[in-house]
């Protein structure tokens, strides 16, 4: 989950956890056949696209149960879909927090086998359903970044084109005209670092500008 304190001047707000792109797993617990399905998301209406999806595709499942968990304004919300209250959505919802993702919603389908599983036995099966649905999902950690431009001469580009992924930072785009135009992102715990490695290496001539913050895959 996002926080907001800081730790060595980094904000942890800077980082959040969600998962990669899309994916399934399932296993069969006695006789059960439990489908766990995880996508990443950004708004409420995209969860509830992806469960109305699942539920289309497995109309004939016993249950659909599901639970997502939204970054933006902390909203968590979760389905028992007919099985005993607190058996299933909920532990799915408690995987997701142990795991500490948002923007991610998790739905598992069940098709009864035939042999009940008791209350124990349903959280089990519903909370490792989630759980091989976020790993086949990979989790992943986003890192909020400066998106910048950087304007030199050619005699200064060398240099520059170096410096920027020696200070973790990518080059989105470069541009060569009467001088050359560099677009990049870089961790925002970086920044400052690099600003003084740029006029360093140019004498006080070469400045990055900040153009907005967005978040990407943090490097490992």
């Amino acid at each position: 989950m996002c926080r907001s304190f800081c730790i060595g001047g980094v904000s942890l707000k800077d980082f959040y956890k969600t998962v990669l792109n899309e994916a399934h797993d399932e296993f069969y617990e006695k006789r059960s056949r439990f489908i766990g399905y995880c996508k990443p998301v950004k708004t409420e209406q995209e969860a509830v696209d992806f469960i109305n999806s699942k539920r289309s595709i497995h109309w004939d499942a016993t249950h659909n149960v599901y639970a997502y968990i939204l970054k933006e304004g902390n909203i968590q919300r979760y389905s028992d879909d007919g099985e005993p209250q607190g058996t299933a959505g909920v532990p799915v919802l408690d995987v997701i927090k142990k795991n500490n993702a948002v923007d991610c919603v998790v739905v598992v389908t069940r098709y009864f086998g035939g042999i009940l599983l008791g209350g124990g036995g349903l959280v089990r099966a519903y909370s490792h359903s989630a759980k091989i649905a976020l790993d086949a999902a990979k989790i992943i950690t986003m890192e909020s970044c400066y998106c910048c431009s950087v304007l030199m001469s050619y005699n200064q580009y060398g240099k520059v084109n170096t410096l920027i992924p020696q200070s973790d930072g990518v080059i989105d785009d470069s541009f060569f005209t009467d001088n050359v135009k560099i677009l990049f992102h870089i961790p925002k715990r970086n920044f400052i670092l690099l600003q003084k490695k740029l006029k360093d290496a140019t004498g006080g001539k070469v400045d990055a500008e900040i153009l907005k913050e967005k978040y990407f895959i943090k490097k490992k």
